[in-house]
């Protein structure tokens, strides 16, 4: 996991939106059809697949067609990852830069 930072960048860059953040929370239920998340936000069709786009491309989200909608699921082993990467880089480590001397830092 040392060098694994760039791989959750486009993780954080699909969350860094309100609307994308209250789809996930949504999805935490289990799967739901485009049209019942529509029924939960204030936005149009167009913007909803804007959103879905990100977060289906980014690995999050499942996206799987059923008939004309769309039905959303989370992509749960990608979400287990970025929450494992968290822990990790929030973690005091041996090896991280704070364990380092900086005598004549500051001064």
């Amino acid at each position: 996991m040392q060098n694994a930072h760039a791989d959750y960048v486009v993780f954080v860059k699909a969350l860094a939106d309100e609307t994308r953040l209250k789809i996930v929370d949504m999805l935490s239920c289990g799967e739901m059809c485009a049209c019942h998340i529509l029924e939960n936000l204030s936005i149009s069709q167009s913007t909803l697949s804007y959103h879905m786009k990100i977060l289906s491309e980014s690995g999050l989200v499942k996206a799987v067609r059923d008939g004309a909608w769309m039905r959303y699921s989370l992509n749960q082993e990608n979400l287990e990852s970025l929450l494992a990467f968290l822990k990790h880089i929030t973690q005091s480590k041996e090896n991280c830069a704070c364990h380092k001397s900086f005598k004549d830092c500051c001064k």
